[in-house]
């Protein structure tokens, strides 16, 4: 993978927008929890993310109200299986809605568990029941490794729908970042394979675009979560010197998807202080402009993962509470 920095690749860094007060100090404190990423760096950056959770996992039964479960799942043809964790309620209402759970961490980090927390009360409600797939990584596993395990997560997830109790008109896909990049891309790919059908995606602060072409992509150095050295060595991972090239399918990266119609009601949402900013602003145009119905969010001030870093920040608690209430109405639709 290239040695090169985004400094010698694009050059001087763009303005940005100020940062949320609330939110400035924890913005301070995470720069430099991750080293500047690189392949001899990645496994370092790995024991990190997996030492910052030791000790912090929440208790994803959520006082007993919750089954917690792993299984063996098929993989796409011709790959190893793939172990998903399931979420289900331990009081059955009814038929309930299915989450597809992806999980952040730019191609290149995280697990099944990263940040399906977030999904808890949905299952402690008793509306939903979340699977949260594990996909294989880049670099050692590039595209379309990825995308097409969230895709067969997905059609498990459907095709088991009436042993898990849920509804099959009522599938939801959700991820975080690179999660929610995916999410896109198989949203993308239940449409064009034609199975199943969602009725929503959720993308959160999603990761679409490799070509580095907006403003925002290029206006963070040293700064933030994810900044465009971090984003120029995930994409790399991911696809190698295919990178910004015109060899890139849109399942991989969905911003270069040319139809956009078809696609589920979908939330999408960002901070205005994000490498990811304007290529989640224009998806959600262009997906509107496809006909679909969509809900987008820009939190004033906040930068990449935000919300669940800073969680008592007002803004930090006004995009949660924003997100749950659609998936609520999601899940009862």
């Amino acid at each position: 993978m290239t040695e090169q920095t985004a400094a010698d690749i694009f050059g001087p860094v763009t303005a940005r927008p100020p940062l949320d007060p609330e939110l400035a100090p924890a913005e301070e404190v995470m720069r430099g929890f991750l080293p500047v990423l690189s392949d001899e760096t990645l496994p370092e950056a790995r024991r990190r993310v997996a030492e910052g959770m030791a000790g912090r996992e929440p208790d994803l039964t959520a006082g007993g109200r919750v089954r917690v479960e792993e299984r063996q799942v098929p993989g796409p043809d011709g790959a190893p299986e793939l172990t998903v964790l399931i979420l289900s309620p331990v009081e059955d209402r009814g038929a309930k809605g299915g989450i597809l759970h992806i999980h952040g961490g730019g191609m290149i980090l995280g697990d099944r568990r990263t940040g399906v927390s977030a999904m808890l009360p949905f299952v402690a409600e008793g509306s939903a029941v979340v699977v949260s797939v594990e996909y294989r990584l880049a670099p050692e596993h590039p595209d379309p490794a990825p995308v097409e395990d969230c895709y067969a997560g997905l059609v498990w997830l459907a095709k088991n729908a009436e042993e898990l109790g849920v509804d099959p008109g009522r599938l939801l896909v959700v991820g975080t970042s690179a999660g929610g990049g995916l999410a896109a891309g198989t949203a993308l790919l239940a449409r064009d394979r034609a199975f199943p059908r969602l009725s929503h995606q959720v993308l959160i602060c999603p990761m679409l675009d490799d070509r580095f072409r907006t403003h925002s992509s290029r206006m963070l150095d040293g700064e933030g979560t994810w900044d465009r050295n971090s984003n120029l060595y995930g994409w790399t991972a991911l696809l190698g010197e295919r990178r910004g090239g015109p060899d890139v399918s849109p399942y991989a990266a969905p911003a270069r998807a040319e139809d956009l119609g078809g696609l589920p009601r979908t939330y999408i949402d960002t901070g205005s202080v994000e490498v990811f900013r304007d290529e989640i602003l224009t998806y959600a145009r262009r997906l509107s402009e496809a006909g679909v119905s969509v809900d987008l969010h820009m939190w004033g001030g906040g930068f990449h993962g935000f919300d669940g870093i800073a969680a008592q920040a007002a803004v930090s608690r006004a995009s949660v509470a924003t997100r749950e209430e659609f998936i609520r109405r999601a899940l009862e639709a």
